[in-house]
């Protein structure tokens, strides 16, 4: 592919590519000379199971390796013993060595669901960090200031309100930076958090005498609420090895826009057939849901195997009766910071209900359903933040969202 072409793939989803000129020059380079461009994303094996939101960087990793470049998939197990401070308030609990080794291993089963593992190497930033030593540690925190360290904005609130910064927490950036110097990497791929970091990679190549790294940042992917980043401590998360009917049936809860930004970061649809899909949904003359179970279904097929998605799609279907559920219906929210939700009450401020008694009644008569799945428990509460479907009989729904 063309430089303009493999830009038009690569930029799909960016938020921001520092220097975009420089990187075209990298692409004219390694088309010239049929070597490809070395690629890196790193990922600290922080927790054992990755979700929809990692893998907005694996994607675009995978874009990269279609266009022929040598992807470089780090597993921070040096760095995870740390913990990135991004966008954290305290220091974090330090990992032990076997937590981050035993993460490590289920990262690799995971990615090559994603990656090609003929051509992608996997490698550990321990290999060269735990080499570097106590006089090369000193020598990599010469070359920062901690003026500098604190104008970035989490350590700068930090010292600001008088939170406590440890001394390893300002390794943190450096470290990862070195690693970009280790592997000689000619671009480096992060969310929009990690800007700090990924730049720290370009300075501590210069100082090295290399050519820096161009740096590609991601969006941080919203959670199935459609506002926070997806995380798994809000409970607004899609896991890949959750089961592809929970894949799915989650899926099929975001909304209308959401569904939108899914497919600009996770699916393999071309740009034009996402164009003629926004297109389609604007006019009318594409349905929602229909649009929203084939992203469904591509996703699911990806984590369990070609026919999942399919098979998923028709227990969704058998569930929800063929397309029972309306597209319009009452809709109630609520802020997941205050606490759990009473579904009776849910369903009494829906307008489904005059009283939560009467909600308790429906649901001790067997005439309720969430999300397709009969509830008995009337005083079952909701306690993830997402969207819910609720059902009194054939034909009242509401929708209620935590957030």
């Amino acid at each position: 592919m063309s430089v303009a072409e493999q830009m038009a793939v690569i930029k799909r989803g960016a938020v921001e590519i520092l220097v975009e000129k420089e990187l075209e020059e990298k692409l004219e380079k390694s088309l010239k000379s049929g070597v490809p461009l070395k690629i890196k994303a790193g990922f600290d094996p922080t927790a054992p199971d990755l979700h929809l939101g990692h893998t907005v960087l694996i994607h675009k990793l995978r874009q990269f390796q279609q266009l022929g470049h040598e992807i470089n998939f780090l597993i921070g197990d040096f760095t995870g013993m740390i913990g990135d401070p991004t966008g954290k308030s305290e220091t974090r609990k330090v990992l032990t060595r076997e937590d981050v080794l035993r993460n490590a291993e289920t990262y690799k089963e995971q990615v090559f669901k994603i990656l090609d593992p003929e051509k992608t190497k996997v490698v550990f930033n321990s290999d060269w960090l735990n080499e570097l030593g106590c006089g090369g540690m000193i020598a990599l925190a010469s070359k920062y200031t901690v003026a500098r360290m604190l104008e970035r904005d989490d350590f700068h609130k930090r010292y600001n309100s008088q939170q406590p910064i440890a001394i390893h927490e300002f390794l943190y950036p450096l470290i990862q930076g070195y690693d970009s110097v280790a592997l000689n990497s000619d671009v480096e791929l992060g969310g929009t958090d990690q800007k700090f970091n990924l730049l720290m990679g370009r300075e501590l190549q210069r100082e090295w005498g290399q050519s820096p790294q161009c740096v590609l940042t991601m969006p941080l992917l919203e959670g199935l609420d459609g506002v926070n980043k997806m995380s798994k401590s809000l409970g607004n998360y899609i896991g890949i090895n959750e089961p592809a009917d929970e894949i799915f049936g989650k899926i099929m809860s975001i909304s209308d826009d959401l569904m939108i930004r899914y497919y600009e970061l996770l699916s393999d649809m071309p740009l034009a057939e996402l164009d003629q899909i926004k297109a389609g949904l604007k006019d009318r003359s594409l349905h929602p849901m229909a649009t929203k179970k084939a992203l469904g279904r591509e996703i699911v097929s990806r984590f369990h195997g070609a026919g999942a998605g399919e098979a998923a799609e028709e227990n969704f279907v058998k569930r929800f009766k063929d397309n029972e559920i309306p597209d319009e219906m009452p809709q109630v929210g609520f802020a997941i910071a205050d606490g759990t939700v009473l579904l009776a009450r849910a369903m009494t401020e829906a307008g489904l209900t005059k009283s939560n008694g009467e909600g308790r009644r429906a649901i001790d008569g067997g005439g309720v359903k969430l999300n397709g799945e009969k509830v008995s428990d009337t005083n079952l509460e909701l306690t993830a933040a997402g969207e819910y479907i609720v059902q009194i009989g054939k034909r009242r729904f509401a929708r209620i969202i935590l957030s």
